[in-house]
């Protein structure tokens, strides 16, 4: 009788290991593919709720975060990169298996983590959230993706900078091509000033504390933070950085109220307009787009120093309640309402000084919200005009006679700034507005390249702050 061949003993199966950074990451998102949510409003609850466990510490929570921000800024680029390395169209890619590619492909290009650590945590994370079967997937994918480095991959997938110059950097910078030519169109000049700035948009930005004038100083918030947890501001007199890794919750002035987390751009804004010269009264003050509160805990300081009156309106109730909390504890008078700028609250010519920080596309800050870049599209600018056109009105009708206005935006793209300012002054869609333009250059002292005026557009990789845009129009007539 001949001999039966043997059978190999099968492996035993064995329970994959659940790790708890990659799998915040992942879950991080999925929120964000999902539910269209912010990472920056996700993944602090995420944190909170990890941090609960002895085992995830603050070496965790950093890898976490980097994790999930490095994944969305380079997602456009890491997408070319996946789809070389499948054998289908990316849309037939199950999105949740996408997200773990895209987790993995961050770790091997764009991090120190070692190739096999990379991958094998990868799969190990796909084996938790996919099951066994994908995850093997995911392990052929990967190691084909760590068959080259980063920029061996950017000259397999990217175009010739001469053939496509905005296709070109748009893969190698991460950015869609609407949003490379979009900025270009803003910055003007050459080749160096857009890859400086599509860089920036790349960087993790500091997180950059607001002593609120009267309740806190810059000197109480370097004290609480430490000498090696903190830097002043570069620009803004009320501004301290914070180096990396530090929480800012954490400080007693800001637990309290008495400070705030708030980029240098927009406490410039809010400093500008504070400053700008009126003639006659100014003791009323109005914040037309307060939500989520960071100017108008600002300008409500600056303005109680003076003896005069905020009025804080938001539109969406739940805004306008972090606008209250943000203002809470001012020393000097100030009100908050829920009212839409549009159908305003308030009598005409009522105020000395208004601030209309109106909604836009959020292009200005891509650092802090990297998702925006693949989320917006060119025709979300259509619909942002009308309303913008319309605040910008309404705000010139509440200042009085010799009063100024401040229209701002986060946003650099040409068709969100200069062009409603000019839309509005000259009647186009309306009857025309006697203004004057105030050059908001001179307040905003020993800040560098703020170009021809009189408005101002501050940018990441000039200036350090997210690209803020402001005009000041005093009304004449």
């Amino acid at each position: 009788m001949s001999e039966q061949p043997r059978r190999r003993p099968s492996k035993p199966y064995r329970r994959p290991k659940k790790d708890p950074v990659r799998i915040l990451a992942f879950e991080a998102l999925r929120a964000v593919d999902e539910r269209d949510a912010y990472a920056n409003l996700v993944m602090p609850p995420l944190l909170r709720k990890a941090r609960e466990s002895a085992d995830f510490d603050s070496r965790d929570a950093a890898l976490a975060t980097e994790l999930v921000y490095g994944s969305l800024r380079r997602q456009g680029t890491y997408d070319a990169i996946i789809a070389q390395c499948v054998d289908r169209p990316l849309r037939e890619v199950d999105p949740p298996v996408l997200d773990v590619l895209t987790l993995g492909a961050h770790q091997l290009l764009g991090t120190r983590i070692p190739t096999h650590a990379a991958v094998s945590a990868t799969v190990e994370l796909a084996r938790v959230v996919l099951g066994d079967g994908r995850a093997k997937f995911v392990n052929a994918v990967l190691r084909k993706v760590a068959a080259h480095d980063l920029d061996g991959w950017l000259e397999r997938v990217a175009p010739e900078y001469d053939e496509d110059p905005e296709e070109h950097l748009g893969v190698v910078h991460a950015h869609p091509r609407w949003i490379v030519s979009a900025l270009w169109d803003a910055l003007g000049g050459g080749r160096a000033g857009i890859e400086d700035l599509l860089e920036a948009d790349n960087e993790r930005p500091e997180v950059t504390l607001v002593a609120r004038p009267g309740r806190s100083t810059t000197e109480e918030l370097m004290a609480a933070a430490g000498e090696e947890s903190a830097l002043p501001g570069r620009w803004s007199p009320y501004a301290v950085r914070l180096a990396e890794g530090g929480e800012p919750g954490a400080l007693d002035p800001v637990r309290e109220g008495r400070a705030g987390v708030q980029d240098e751009g927009s406490q410039l804004v809010a400093l500008a307009l504070a400053n700008a010269p009126v003639e006659g009264t100014d003791r009323a003050w109005l914040d037309g787009c307060a939500g989520p509160g960071g100017k108008a805990a600002l300008l409500a300081a600056l303005a109680a120093e003076r003896g005069a009156a905020l009025l804080a309106s938001e539109k969406q109730p739940h805004r306008a309640r972090l606008v209250a909390r943000a203002l809470e504890g001012n020393p000097g008078p100030y009100t908050v309402i829920a009212a839409d700028g549009t159908r305003p609250a308030w009598r005409p010519g009522a105020f000395d000084r208004v601030l209309m920080d109106v909604p836009c596309t959020g292009l200005g800050a891509l650092r802090r919200r990297p998702e925006a870049r693949w989320r917006r599209r060119p025709e979300d600018l259509d619909g942002f005009a009308p309303l913008q056109r319309e605040l910008l009105r309404q705000a010139l009708a509440a200042v009085r006679v010799g009063g100024v206005v401040g229209y701002a935006t986060c946003s650099p793209h040409p068709a969100e700034t200069r062009a409603v300012v000019d839309d509005v002054i000259k009647g186009r869609g309306g009857a025309p507005v006697q203004v004057e333009w105030v050059d908001a250059r001179p307040l905003m002292p020993g800040v560098p390249a703020l170009g021809d005026g009189p408005d101002v557009q501050l940018w990441p990789h000039l200036h350090g702050t997210d690209a803020m845009y402001l005009a000041l129009l005093r009304r004449t007539g």
